[in-house]
């Protein structure tokens, strides 16, 4: 291995592992629509370690950055919520901040950088590109019309949230106003800016592809050109066939196949900078997404406690390392591990020595092929849980609903529920699963996430 000088990471909010062509072969996810194309993801990942069994532990995007950050985990432990005070809470940008990197954040995750959520604690630069979803950013009403936006069964308070988005972005002109491109564009600025240091460590947190989905036109190309319907970039909870026709399920998952990418095409930008400034060859390069996104695969858009299927916990962990040439792995890794790992490549093992998380560079340099027995996932505050091995995925749900039990090999999709066939196997995957897991009597709403999920079963 040569000598390894910085370490970048690059977190990609809700990006499916199955729309990077790399990871299923170019082939179709929805019959109706045409498959992603990555190919500035896919060539970073032929060039790379590329990973296809690293899973997140706590969801969604607050536990998740916490444990890539801390190398501990959020779950059972903690719900969304902001880091302790130091030393409390442990970050990479603590820690190497302390060893004589010089650490930078660019982000638009508005999330990140609410009043005092501080993970931007110990970067000397952090830069906060402002107006995704949400943000209270702008406080007029929106130029454009929200009836070309939603149908007739989006209540007020969902054509509230797509006012908001509308109203962020009413200024955007060219593909150069879009967040990601403005994400990986100051990326690619600090970084000139920052080569003169002999370490750093830069975090480049896209909150794209996550909803709402409005790719621009150049890359609005997975949508049926004859749809005449509205333009429905945020899809609502529940289930899909409740509100929406579909033809605009159909449309709903080429706006987000667009979105991805157009998120490929802005970080093929910073892979060409990466290179050019030398970077390439003396830097753990990083790319993960935090979590997937259901696009009523099984029935329902968006994230959600009950949603503990492959389209939201299967994500892209691809890994550029300098020495080490292109290959794929499948061994179970959890994102509390990813720390670690990048702490020993730096030749700062002791600093992960009180972590959660393993490393699994001994995986990397083939002393061992597995990491992990299984993995568990789930939302801190709700009853929901998936407990997985490379072969089987066991759901446990809340007390009086019917667990699930796919098997991963032969049903990738997880469309049959083997659960009264193969209660060994449930059985044996529950016995990971202690009493420190459970959440019993727990009502499925989750408060605090803005009631994007507080939809019924």
């Amino acid at each position: 291995m040569g000598e390894i000088k910085n370490l970048i990471l690059i977190v990609l909010d809700s990006f499916r592992q199955d729309h990077i062509s790399y990871y299923n072969k170019g082939e179709r996810v929805f019959e109706n629509i045409p498959a992603c194309k990555t190919p500035n993801l896919d060539s970073f990942a032929k060039d790379s370690l590329v990973f296809h069994n690293v899973y997140p532990s706590g969801l969604p995007t607050i536990p998740v950055r916490y444990e890539i950050l801390t190398g501990m985990f959020s779950l059972p432990y903690r719900p969304w919520q902001p880091l302790h005070p130091y030393p409390k809470d442990i970050t990479a940008a603590d820690i190497l901040s302390r060893r004589g990197f010089i650490c930078g954040l660019i982000s638009d995750t508005y999330h990140l950088f609410r009043p005092d959520m501080n993970f931007h604690r110990s970067f000397h630069c952090f830069r906060w590109i402002r107006g995704q979803e949400y943000d209270a950013y702008v406080s007029s009403p929106p130029k454009r019309r929200v009836e070309d936006y939603v149908n007739e069964n989006y209540p007020e308070n969902w054509r509230g949230l797509v006012a908001k988005f509308l109203a962020n972005t009413d200024d955007f002109k060219s593909e150069e106003d879009y967040f990601p491109a403005k994400v990986f564009n100051e990326a690619i600025k600090w970084l000139k800016d920052n080569r003169v240091h002999k370490r750093i460590f830069l975090w480049v947190d896209c909150f794209d592809p996550h909803e709402p989905w409005d790719p621009p036109p150049r890359f609005d190309t997975y949508t049926d050109p004859s749809y005449e319907g509205p333009r429905l970039i945020l899809p609502m909870g529940g289930h899909a066939e409740k509100w929406a026709t579909r033809e605009q399920i159909d449309y709903i998952r080429g706006l987000y196949a667009g979105e991805a990418s157009f998120v490929d095409y802005c970080f093929g930008l910073l892979l060409e900078a990466l290179k050019d400034l030398g970077y390439y060859d003396d830097s753990i390069i990083i790319v993960v997404a935090d979590h997937g996104h259901p696009l009523a695969d099984h029935g329902k858009f968006l994230k959600g406690p009950d949603r503990m299927y492959s389209e939201l916990l299967k994500v892209p962990f691809i890994m550029h390392v300098p020495g080490y040439k292109h290959r794929d792995f499948y061994a179970l890794i959890q994102f509390p591990d990813i720390l670690p790992t990048a702490l020993e490549m730096l030749g700062l093992v002791s600093e992960a020595r009180c972590m959660q998380g393993w490393s699994f560079l001994e995986v990397i340099d083939g002393v061992r092929e597995e990491h992990r027995t299984h993995i568990i996932a789930g939302y801190h505050e709700a009853a929901d849980r998936c407990i997985r091995n490379k072969e089987w995925s066991y759901i446990k749900r809340p007390e009086g609903q019917p667990d699930e039990l796919y098997n991963l090999t032969v049903d990738p999709r997880e469309r049959n529920n083997l659960i009264d066939s193969r209660a060994d196997v449930a059985a044996s995957l529950s016995s990971y699963y202690g009493l420190y897991f459970h959440r019993i009597g727990v009502p499925w709403v989750v408060k605090g996430l803005q009631g994007k999920y507080e939809t019924s079963r």
